[in-house]
């Protein structure tokens, strides 16, 4: 009789530790003007369901994420500046909030961006190669009032930076932008016969500009640090393949890689700065303009990681296989036409997918905040994760805010991605709390019915169409 009972007993704390594995998985699911809901009836079963699609999430491990993210711009600041302190700490929670978008890992630019309120750089003297004049005063009364603001809800956020520009005095064409601009609306005052050509170095490539441009770097990061903002790692200039009519240089392989192994890698060591230098970001599909510079003799011991954009998408495969001691990231989400619509956060999870299933460690998302028309200083609508109307005022979180949101929500700096074969639609991470993180998405007209394996276990899963989902797994 005891022998029965003891039996039974133990049958019963199987039953009951069944149950609490099945209790283990909070799901959340997406679809268009319903967000983030939570979905009870998601449970673990023994076997797959009768005509469900079987996905098996493998033990393998790739990469280890460093974080996710968007980047600070002025005039994501301004705009918020324009609303009500309780709106703007409100938009801050939810982007950085550990419960709402737990963005770890963010980009700012050095010195203007394209969404900069107006040109200028760090060190607008001409001719001070000793950098007695740099400052980043300005960046204190704006951007980064922004950062810290973001820093007070996630006080280990995570830096990257890059120029968009260097100073104008160290380029060819004395300009901050290098592409005429033929628009109705003369947007940046460049003449024509001053135009950087594409496949040529628009910087001075002159030992005392290229000394200056090193010491640049280096007080960039000295100056941010000594305000609390550690910078993780640099990109040494934002779309070197790109001569355009906002705030830009473009840049040879051969030329970046001189810079870096006999100018800026130098000048860190001697400073003692353990900021990592990444080439980048690129924005060319051959994978040949990555390997020149990577292969460079004296650059390649500078090298940390390569960060890809854009056209980049089509080389990060293979550059990700030829060098894997390097860090691969995504450095900047496509940013469409202002229309933060469903299909635009369609197309950002085709990136991220792809990213990330090709080695990417981080994930930057564009401007985090725009004014709600969306419109650059130069003339281009562009999407944002989330719009503020400062007349009306208003702030709309756009689909886009939620398919980083389902990304970002369970996945911190140190979770590892898992192989999931070749699918372009579920991303799994293995987290260092021991929790499992899933990342499903259905862009089709139809709903799919999924078997989703882990570990002997399966989730059966009914996504709608055009449904956003995520999952933690305890």
């Amino acid at each position: 009789m005891k022998i029965i009972n003891t039996i039974t007993l133990v049958l019963l704390l199987a039953a009951s530790a069944t149950s609490a594995i099945a209790q283990s998985v909070e799901w959340r699911t997406s679809t268009l003007d319903n967000y983030w809901q939570l979905d009870k009836g998601v449970k673990f079963t023994a076997t797959p369901n009768l005509g469900y699609e079987a996905v098996d999430v493998t033990t393998t491990r790739a990469q280890t994420m460093d974080g996710l993210g968007g980047t600070f711009n002025e005039l994501g600041w301004d705009v918020l500046c324009q609303i009500s302190p309780e709106q703007r700490q409100d938009v801050i929670n939810k982007l950085f909030g550990a419960d709402e978008a737990n963005f770890t890992y963010c980009r700012m630019p050095i010195g203007s961006s394209d969404f900069a309120m107006n040109y200028y750089s760090l060190c607008d003297v001409d001719g001070d190669y000793d950098m007695v004049n740099f400052s980043i005063d300005r960046d204190r009364h704006i951007l980064m009032r922004y950062i810290k603001e973001a820093q007070k809800v996630k006080p280990n956020l995570k830096m990257w930076a890059s120029p968009w520009t260097p100073p104008a005095w160290m380029k060819t064409n004395n300009h901050y932008a290098s592409t005429y601009d033929n628009d109705a609306v003369n947007h940046n005052g460049l003449p024509r016969n001053k135009e950087q050509e594409l496949n040529t170095t628009g910087f001075r490539m002159e030992y005392g500009v290229l000394k200056a441009y090193a010491l640049y770097f280096a007080k960039f990061c000295q100056a941010y640090e000594n305000e609390g903002v550690k910078i993780s790692a640099v990109c040494i200039q934002n779309e070197p393949c790109s001569p355009t009519k906002y705030s830009s240089c473009p840049w040879r392989p051969q030329d970046m890689a001189y810079f870096v192994g006999r100018f800026l890698g130098p000048r860190f060591e001697q400073d003692n700065i353990d900021t990592e230098i990444y080439l980048g970001t690129i924005n060319r599909d051959n994978p040949d303009w990555s390997r020149v510079a990577l292969d460079d003799p004296e650059a390649k011991k500078y090298w940390t990681g390569a960060g890809y954009q854009w056209d980049g998408r089509s080389a990060i495969p293979v550059i990700h296989k030829e060098y894997p001691r390097l860090k691969m990231i995504h450095t900047e989400a496509e940013c469409g036409n202002g229309s933060n619509d469903w299909g635009a956060a369609e197309h950002t999870w085709w990136q991220i997918s792809h990213y990330l299933r090709n080695g990417a460690c981080v994930f930057s998302y564009w401007n985090m905040v725009l004014n709600a028309d969306g419109m650059s200083p130069w003339g281009w609508k562009q999407n944002a994760l989330v719009s503020v109307d400062p007349v009306r005022k208003t702030v709309r979180y756009n689909p886009e805010f939620y398919i980083m949101k389902h990304l970002c929500h369970w996945v911190n700096p140190g979770s590892v991605r898992l192989e999931i074969g070749s699918r372009d639609d579920i991303l799994a991470f293995d987290n260092t709390d021991g929790t499992t993180t899933l990342v499903v998405v259905n862009r089709s007209d139809s709903a799919r019915r999924l078997a989703i394996k882990l570990k002997n276990r399966f989730l059966n899963v009914e996504l709608p169409p055009h449904s956003f989902h995520s999952a933690l797994i305890k």
